[in-house]
């Protein structure tokens, strides 16, 4: 059985190879390597996004959720990454699939969150333009931040449900991700994690808007019709290049962290 919380071994960068993480308490080396940065000049924020693979590329088990498929390593991974967060953004689908509910930052990681300034609660952002959005989203004491659309049906009432405040208007017809971006950063919510699903991952990529993508190798093979972490969008001709900062290991699960370049075209297939 894995261990519950696992030690990572450090394989990137090579002046760290053979580094062992041990576990503890406030993740201060971990956390070292997972520093989310503030957005450099001309940007509104640092976009990190954080996903989980198979061996054979899918971002799901056969249950169509990513919690079939990630283990104690990527849970503690994580974890730091969301600790160092302001804000969590997903769309409506993933919330549905994957149970989402409001967001905490274990004890252990909030002293060293106060210490960068960082507001105490972790904010929950979930693009929707058409979608259903699930009912347990609503009955924690803090609403999420709802990114629609200016014409969704019943916008007038959603805001009246959660507060005009929480309600983030991002284009007609579809979310723009660029101006969902800028509007997060607007609130000062500068230090963005997109978990996700890979519809969204793949509309931010493609924008350009996502610095770095954290992502994790299962060990497993599930085979199945299943989406990759990017689904849904067109090819991005040419590809989008990164550059590995750090690569670990725990039980055969590698966690990788890269940082991406800007995409320097339009998406193959995507309307002028």
């Amino acid at each position: 059985m894995p261990d519950p919380t696992p030690t990572l071994d450090v394989l990137l960068p090579l002046d760290r190879a053979g580094e062992r993480l041990a576990p503890e308490g406030d993740e201060a080396r971990l956390s070292g390597l997972y520093a989310h940065p503030l957005p450099s000049s001309g940007r509104d924020a640092y976009v990190r996004a954080n996903m989980v693979s198979t061996l054979d590329g899918s971002a799901t088990g056969a249950d169509h959720v990513s919690g079939s498929i990630n283990n104690p390593a990527d849970y503690r991974a994580f974890t730091v990454q969301r600790a160092w967060a302001d804000v969590v953004l997903i769309g409506a689908g993933t919330a549905r699939a994957e149970r989402y509910r409001a967001l905490s930052v274990p004890a252990g990681l909030a002293s060293a969150r106060a210490a960068r300034g960082q507001r105490p609660g972790l904010e929950l952002a979930v693009v929707t333009a058409f979608g259903e959005l699930p009912e347990a989203l609503f009955d924690s004491p803090q609403a999420p931040l709802i990114v629609t659309v200016a014409d969704r049906p019943g916008l007038d009432d959603l805001r009246g449900r959660v507060g005009a405040d929480r309600v983030i208007v991002a284009g007609t017809g579809r979310v723009d991700p660029a101006a969902v971006v800028t509007q997060l950063a607007d609130r000062g919510l500068r230090r963005v994690l997109a978990e996700g699903g890979p519809h969204l991952l793949a509309e931010l990529v493609a924008r350009g808007v996502v610095d770095e993508l954290c992502l994790t190798t299962s060990p497993l093979l599930v085979g199945g019709d299943a989406p990759r972490v990017l689904a849904g969008a067109p090819w991005l001709a040419p590809p989008v290049d990164a550059v590995p900062a750090h690569l670990l290991h725990a039980d055969g699960t590698l966690l990788g962290r890269w940082l991406l370049s800007a995409p320097s075209g339009p998406p193959l297939g995507s309307q002028p």
